[in-house]
């Protein structure tokens, strides 16, 4: 089977995400498989945001904040990527939410993968071998992505955050996801962070790019032995349909 028909084949299957907390996470086996998926897929991801950063092409809305931040603030990139997700965690109190290990997890090793592939790429000259790495980085990304949320150890700082104010509120989570989105990326680009066509392009693809993998890689667990499991929320429906 070639790597394309792979991919269709996964992107076919249901993608079983059981929603748990944060303990029922932790006692649902499989740890050693689970928690190198996470750790692997947090550092893909950081990876993937160095090479959006190289490719000089534009960056995804967070990471726009995250630049523009920088911009001000004499800390390096991976810094700032921890800071602001340790604030936004800070937003899941109101919230009456609580973090999985996951969570925590993507707060530092993001910003760690960040900063260290930072110094072992060198930004490209040529442009063809820029959009390899803004096309690469998407697909770095998707992989990433797909495989901290398959890991099923809860979801990142900015998911969760998406997800608790769409329940609070009973908005829609694309209503939610957008316009988070939509403000980050203005504030970011007033405060001088990089707007172009890697940033569009990264909107359209990044979410197939994480559904053809998800099916791949997410840990089949078994359900919460309990009297009665939650059945997922409309927003963590809308997430594991579209992440």
């Amino acid at each position: 089977m070639s790597p394309i028909q792979t991919l269709r084949a996964g992107a076919s299957r249901r993608v079983e995400l059981i929603p748990m907390t944060p303990m029922e996470q932790l006692r649902a086996g499989r740890t050693l498989r689970r928690v190198s998926q996470l750790l692997v897929g947090l550092w893909l991801y950081g990876t993937a945001m160095a090479m959006f950063i190289r490719a000089e092409l534009g960056l995804d809305p967070w990471d726009v904040f995250h630049y523009g931040v920088q911009q001000h603030i004499g800390l390096s990139f991976g810094t700032i990527v921890v800071i602001v997700g340790a604030l936004v965690l800070l937003l899941w109190i109101p919230l009456k939410q609580w973090p999985g290990l996951g969570t925590v997890a993507n707060v530092f090793v993001i910003g760690i993968a960040t900063d260290v592939m930072l110094a072992v790429l060198d930004a490209p000259s040529e442009l063809w071998l820029r959009w390899v790495f803004l096309l690469g980085g998407i697909v770095v990304n998707g992989i990433g992505g797909a495989m901290y949320i398959g890991s099923q150890y809860g979801p990142g700082p900015r998911d969760g955050l998406m997800t608790g104010l769409s329940r609070r509120t009973g908005l829609s989570i694309r209503l939610v996801r957008t316009a988070l989105e939509v403000s980050v990326l203005a504030v970011g680009w007033l405060l001088g962070g990089v707007v172009g066509l890697g940033t569009v392009l990264y909107a359209l693809l990044i979410g197939p790019a994480v559904q053809a993998f998800l099916p791949l890689v997410t840990v089949r667990l078994p359900a919460p032995s309990r009297a009665s499991a939650p059945a997922p929320t409309p927003a963590q429906k809308d997430l594991i349909r579209e992440p």
